[in-house]
């Protein structure tokens, strides 16, 4: 019996692990603030499940409420992996992640337990599907042009830029993430292929198995989205984002590249820096936050293929009666899709 076809029969997980055989993985996609974690929870309670968060910004230690990290209880109840593994002054990418899931993943399995994927990285999930492929070498010339640019008309006129070349890829990437716009337009540069359609070619090519996932992905109206996002950042208001963005900027340096970019904290920090009232720092979190979400929403109507996609989570009893069944097609349901890039 397949690892998905039940929840009750964690021997079978761990001799498909045992055997080298990539473990089945439930995920629960979707933007920033659509109930993903909650939703989590809720199907932990259920299902013997450990967590493998799919998040480009909660993998760094420190940066807690601004990144709706799962709370110290709820970690304390469900193992949770890939949260706090790296400094903020680290270099992290979808290579390393990728490395560091399919380790947590086997484990989740060899231990007789489900891995449940949460998060709304698209670059991640795509690296765990579909593996790395080799893209050309950094050119230090080409990155030092971009960021001389960068500093003369904005990482935005960047970010316009790969838009026009790539939506694909300009809609999974931040408008104020340098290091991700450069590298794009980079490999483009270096290709004259857009660095999306390299990782479309890179699913068809020979690769190490890859966890079989079925994925749940979250995708309420926008109008619905929004109203969250906008509660969600007054409630980390609240909880103390600003002391947590003072304290990390005094940490690690205003420059850091994650607290420099993040939503959120960037906006604090101009505060900090007596460019924005707190007021307008606030409202330019949630502004911001919205077109993020949105381009997220954009990615996952498309990506994974043969997901089950719902605007408000379902009740716990379907979402494992669903998981329990195990797909009519496992080709059809498990995601094929493109290839991440190998780390740089």
């Amino acid at each position: 019996m397949p690892a998905h076809a039940r929840a009750d029969a964690p021997a079978d997980v761990s001799t498909d692990a045992a055997a080298g055989v990539p473990a089945d993985v439930l995920a629960i996609l979707g933007p920033t603030a659509s109930g993903k974690s909650a939703l989590g929870m809720e199907v932990a309670g259920q299902i013997p499940v450990e967590v493998v968060a799919c998040d480009s910004l909660q993998v760094y230690s420190g940066m807690d409420i601004g990144t709706g990290k799962p709370t110290p209880a709820d970690r304390a109840a469900v193992p949770h992996h890939l949260v706090d593994v790296a400094l903020p002054t680290e270099s992290f990418h979808a290579a390393r992640w990728a490395a560091l899931a399919d380790a947590a993943i086997a484990g989740i399995a060899a231990r007789g337990r489900t891995p449940l994927v949460i998060g709304g990285t698209g670059l991640y999930l795509r690296a765990l599907a579909g593996g790395l492929f080799e893209a050309p070498p950094p050119d230090p010339v080409i990155r030092q042009r971009h960021r001389d640019e960068a500093a003369r008309v904005g990482v935005e006129a960047l970010h316009a830029r790969l838009a026009a070349i790539d939506p694909t890829a300009a809609a999974q990437i931040q408008p104020r993430d340098l290091v991700r716009v450069s590298r794009a337009l980079e490999v483009h540069e270096q290709t004259g292929v857009p660095i999306s359609e390299l990782y479309r070619r890179g699913a068809s090519a020979p690769s190490a198995p890859r966890p079989r996932i079925r994925a749940l992905v979250l995708d309420p109206p926008q109008s619905e989205l929004r109203a969250r996002i906008g509660a969600r950042v007054d409630q980390m208001m609240a909880a103390g984002f600003l002391e947590e963005t003072r304290r990390l900027r005094a940490a690690y340096g205003a420059g850091a590249r994650p607290l420099h970019a993040a939503l959120g904290y960037r906006q604090l920090g101009e505060h900090l820096d007596g460019r924005l009232t707190l007021d307008e720092a606030v409202a330019a979190t949630k502004a911001a936050t919205v077109g993020y979400a949105r381009r997220q929403r954009t990615w996952f109507r498309k990506h994974p293929p043969g997901a089950w996609r719902v605007a408000s989570a379902p009740a716990v009893a379907d979402v494992v009666r669903w998981w329990q069944a195990g797909p009519e097609d496992a080709a059809a349901a498990a995601i094929t899709g493109a290839r991440g890039e190998a780390a740089r």
